[in-house]
């Protein structure tokens, strides 16, 4: 309008992305669908296995047998004692009813009797426990052989032929079996960037080793609750990796985590060999220091004084086991025995004096 005392007339519009949808790029960790880790019930010696990493499986599929002659023994002395039990309890059966045929006559009393069938009930409960424990070892053997729980690809081999076996861990898992066919990928997204994202939102991946790509996935699942030390929401998404292009990462447990190396890429990082020298120092030590598999060595609480200030090694499971043999150091990957086997053999210019702490 215009004239005097005309009103101006103002458009106004809300703020909006004018049809374009908005996107943020956040880092994340990509891990399998699924995966586990695969350990012995049964203590032993590997036998052979038949699976190694990138290998694919099938559940059910054969992967490693494990030798356990002390538990084929156990239960060899189970069968025997379910067939004494047997015995027993056939013998105890046939005294009572003999004395049940017999009490009509007075032949025999009613306290003998009565002792009879106590008798047969205690043989009765033996044989049940005896058959038990055979049952309880048999179940046993089958977890000599180690199985794929689900279809996938086996991702880690951390044992041998011949490796020294301990029952229930205490060490990395033998195996480890990962579906890969969908991957989750762990987001944290930031609090104000939150409610805008529901489940069921498209996304796009994108991973170091294809650049450029993207690949499609979809959010999943939300954690529902704000972190206060980082004022982000973690959401799950998942991606489609039916072609098994797309890699789960290997590194930090929490790839958030800044207080365990937070995103500590595993995959790309530096490495030393670690393990892969131990057979050599053991080698060495047989052949220098006229060591044998069965020599006995320390493996105690260990200080070493270097240029760079006190080592101090420890195991992979933080414990000490004293005195071990020298096989046994080497299958179950000690690392103490091996620091003191490199500390004798090497000269006393890479190493100063070791000295065990009391």
């Amino acid at each position: 309008m215009s004239g005097p005392g005309a009103v101006a007339v103002v458009a106004v519009a809300a703020p909006d992305t004018r049809g374009k949808p908005t996107a943020i790029d956040l880092p994340g960790r990509l891990e399998a669908y699924s995966q586990a880790q695969l350990y012995a019930r049964v203590g032993g010696y590997l036998k052979n296995w038949k699976a190694d990493i990138g290998t694919p499986v099938k559940a059910g599929q054969l992967i490693a047998e494990i030798d356990a002659p002390d538990l084929d023994q156990q239960l060899m002395q189970a069968e025997a004692d379910v067939t004494s039990a047997e015995a027993n309890r056939t013998l105890s059966r046939a005294t009572l009813e003999r004395g049940q045929s017999l009490i009509q006559s007075g032949s025999v009393s009613k306290q003998d009797l009565d002792q009879r069938a106590a008798d047969f009930a205690n043989k009765q409960g033996l044989l049940k426990s005896a058959q038990a424990n055979r049952n309880r070892l048999r179940v046993l053997e089958t977890y000599k052989r180690i199985v794929a729980p689900f279809d996938g690809l086996v991702t880690a081999r951390n044992t041998d032929v011949g490796a020294l076996i301990n029952a229930g861990g205490g060490g990395p898992a033998l195996f480890v079996v990962s579906d890969t066919r969908k991957l989750r990928a762990y987001v944290n997204v930031p609090q104000s960037s939150v409610p805008s994202i529901k489940i069921n939102t498209k996304a796009q991946i994108s991973v170091p080793e294809y650049p450029g790509r993207v690949f499609p996935a979809t959010v999943e699942a939300s954690a529902q609750a704000v972190d206060p030390t980082s004022g982000t929401t973690r959401m799950l998404l998942i991606v489609d990796n039916a072609t098994g292009e797309v890699l789960a990462y290997v590194g930090s447990p929490d790839y958030f985590a800044a207080a365990h190396g937070g995103a500590n890429d595993g995959v790309r990082a530096l490495r030393q060999p670690g393990s892969t020298l131990k057979p050599f120092v053991y080698a060495a030590a047989i052949a220098g220091l006229r060591m044998t598999a069965a020599t006995l060595l320390p493996d105690v609480d260990l200080t070493l004084e270097t240029a760079e200030g006190p080592y101090r090694p420890k195991n992979y499971d933080g414990r000490t086991h004293g005195p071990v043999r020298l096989r046994e150091a080497l299958a179950s990957s000690l690392n103490v025995p091996d620091t003191i086997s490199s500390a004798v053999i090497l000269p006393p210019s890479s190493l100063l004096s070791p000295r065990a702490r009391t």
